[in-house]
């Protein structure tokens, strides 16, 4: 089973699909049914989370429980490096989040309480599936559907502010390609439930001054444009493909 997390830049899609409660341990979430998988809308449906607020438990819980194997992540990001386009596809291939906290200052786990079956996640290839990303480049070249130049490293600014002009240098001085305020939570609690994840971005706009809402509004819809037909392309021929990475487990 596969499933795509959808941000900003999407709301209107879910009219094609049907919607599903679905309760876990950490609350109700509401999932949408794909002819081949599910859909999750992280911002919730019409958009209220900020990206502090939403749920990243709950919506790794929920994607475990309707049997997600496989997840394309999606972001509307900032483009640090000035050689990548912008309104054009570009494949994740590593993220940097050091502290690895959750907005509330939790540490980014499932197993916030001992539990059975805990677990340190080691990364025997990384949080991005090597076979999903292959399949996710190969489903675009199939459809004809233009990425960037290179894969890019993904940096976690959990927001809801913007970055400073001197926090942006410095990212870009350490080689960061891109940011946004989500996508990390997911392909980290994602792989802690044994999820293979892949992710595509879209550079919506250079970080750096701020954009009036005008631009922003305008800025997402173009990022919708050049993702959605990647995005209906995996929900219509991806397939899930196993989990390389593991949980060291302590005990029986």
């Amino acid at each position: 089973m596969i499933g795509v997390v959808l941000g900003s830049a999407f709301d209107g899609l879910e009219a094609e699909l049907a919607p599903h409660a679905v309760p876990t341990a950490w609350g109700a979430v509401t999932l949408h049914r794909a002819p081949r998988g599910w859909v999750l809308f992280r911002h919730g449906l019409p958009h209220r989370w900020l990206p502090n607020q939403i749920p990243w438990r709950a919506h790794a819980a929920a994607l475990a429980e309707v049997g997600v194997q496989s997840l394309l992540v999606t972001s509307s990001v900032g483009l640090l490096q000035p050689d990548l386009p912008l309104d054009t596809p570009l494949v994740v291939d590593d993220l940097v989040w050091l502290d690895n906290r959750l907005p509330d200052g939790t540490a980014a786990t499932m197993f916030t309480e001992p539990t059975v079956g805990q677990g340190h996640l080691v990364l025997e290839e990384g949080l991005f599936s090597r076979a999903l990303t292959a399949q996710v480049e190969s489903l675009a070249a199939t459809h004809r559907i233009p990425l960037g130049p290179r894969r890019v490293r993904f940096w976690y600014a959990p927001g809801p502010r913007t970055k400073t002009a001197a926090e942006n240098a410095v990212l870009a001085g350490m080689g960061l390609d891109v940011n946004s305020m989500t996508l990390a939570p997911e392909v980290v609690l994602a792989n802690e439930l044994g999820i293979t994840c892949a992710a595509v971005v879209t550079g919506h706009k250079p970080s750096g001054p701020g954009m009036g809402e005008d631009a922003v509004r305008a800025s997402l819809v173009r990022a919708r444009t050049a993702q959605e037909a990647l995005v209906r392309a995996f929900l219509s021929a991806g397939e899930s493909v196993p989990f390389a990475n593991h949980l060291y487990r302590y005990g029986p």
